[in-house]
């Protein structure tokens, strides 16, 4: 996981170096259209969560038959998601970054991404869906390559496309959207041909691809949380953005490419996070709360060690990070700014990667989407409200971001917690009850 998690910062940073060469209004269009993701990934998190850990609860059951049930259901959603993503994508788009671009050129070089994009969104349903899986199984060799596949492609593809290396004929920010949905596109192949060639547990099955409500209600219960903890990402970004245009595309650009440098930064502890879930998972469905709490303690603090060098590097030299992408001295203030002050929620960011890999484990989200929620209240209507006084600067939007982060963290610790002490007397019970 670490492995593919190191190619995917390759593949945030490689992409944002080229789209940074085309200019502050490509940064921030490309950064706004981005924000898309977030909405994507609700409805991903939804179907991969629940796929990870309904067929990680089946494994430690040693039920396979369940196992494979799940599996296929996911690919029939997978499916459907897909083609609701193209449907509403381009039928949206346009409105979508006129309300978020701070000009012209931004709305522009934003729509144009997302439309070369908007087929790599859709085909994100089928990746995750096969991936999870086979998390659930306790196999992510398969994945992490498949993942290093398609980073490696768009590294290729990214110049040709973006530059117009070696055609002569650069497309600019449709270029970087073309080179993502075309690296997509062939990494879920190369998982498709995985699973008929190689996947014994579970395997694809046309008699299991009919409708089952019943396994559906199962996905809904896990998946729908930490889905909308997704969806609830896409609000606090876009009033971000809405909250700084009043600065121009500068500051958009600043903080699209720290935003950036911030995800990949992200990466070291949502690997761990990513491994310990289908570990404690299958660890739950056979009964053994012990192990879960030892994964949780392990992950914690393998997560927490990479964050810490992280923050320390940000409040060294933070423009160092950016200089690579970006000449413009409006930029460059922007984005280290923005780093040096959120760098001090990382470790609270990793603590909450993890429970939130817990929660998933235990099969109840819930709890992690009540901590994500609470900052709707701590963070976006504060936000709002100062955007619109006298004297609103972008550094207060920074600050209040870490104090709600490390609050959120505190509290997700808190229901975590709680949530195993639930899991411990209930199986006591069960245990008596026998």
């Amino acid at each position: 996981m670490a492995l593919g998690m190191i190619f995917q910062t390759l593949y945030f940073l490689v992409d944002l170096f080229f789209v940074a060469r085309l200019g502050d209004a490509a940064v921030a269009g490309v950064s706004a259209a981005g924000n898309v993701q977030f909405i994507i990934m609700s409805f991903t998190q939804i179907l991969g969560v629940s796929t990870m850990a309904l067929i990680a609860h089946a494994v430690g059951r040693k039920d396979q038959p369940d196992a494979e049930l799940v599996f296929n259901q996911s690919v029939l959603w997978a499916f459907v998601c897909g083609i609701g993503t193209l449907i509403g994508g381009y039928a949206l788009c346009g409105r979508y970054m006129s309300a978020l671009g701070s000009n012209a050129e931004t709305i522009a070089a934003g729509t144009s991404y997302l439309r070369w994009y908007i087929p790599g969104l859709a085909l994100q349903f089928a990746l995750v869906s096969m991936g999870s899986a086979l998390r659930g199984t306790g196999i992510v060799k398969p994945g992490m390559l498949v993942q290093m596949l398609t980073v490696v492609l768009n590294i290729i593809f990214a110049p040709i496309f973006i530059a117009g290396w070696g055609t002569g004929r650069p497309l600019g920010v449709a270029g970087a959207g073309l080179a993502s949905s075309l690296a997509i596109g062939i990494g879920v192949i190369a998982t498709a041909v995985y699973f008929v060639r190689l996947e014994h547990y579970v395997t694809f099955k046309r008699e299991l691809l009919s409708v089952r409500t019943d396994v559906l209600t199962r996905m809904l219960k896990i998946g729908v949380p930490p889905g909308a903890e997704f969806a609830l990402m896409f609000v606090f970004t876009a009033v971000i953005y809405t909250a700084i245009k009043q600065f121009g595309a500068e500051a958009q650009a600043g903080y699209g490419i720290g935003s950036r440098l911030m995800q990949s930064m992200f990466l070291p502890a949502m690997a761990v996070a990513f491994s310990a879930a289908p570990m404690a998972g299958q660890n739950m469905g056979a009964g053994h709360l012990d192990r879960v709490r030892d994964t949780f303690k392990w992950a914690a603090i393998m997560g927490s060690i990479p964050m810490a060098l992280l923050t320390l590097l940000c409040q060294w030299r933070p423009e160092l990070l950016v200089q690579g992408f970006t000449q413009e001295a409006a930029v460059i203030a922007v984005a280290s700014q923005f780093l040096s002050t959120i760098s001090w929620n990382f470790v609270a960011s990793g603590l909450g990667f993890t429970c939130g890999g817990m929660f998933q484990a235990l099969g109840n989200t819930v709890p992690s989407l009540i901590a994500s929620a609470t900052r709707l209240i701590t963070f976006a209507v504060p936000v709002w409200w100062l955007s619109h006084r006298p004297g609103f600067q972008i550094k207060q939007v920074w600050y209040l971001s870490v104090i709600t982060m490390t609050l959120q963290a505190a509290f997700t610790l808190w229901l975590l917690r709680g949530e195993l002490q639930r899991k411990e007397l209930k199986m006591a019970s069960a245990r008596l009850a026998v």
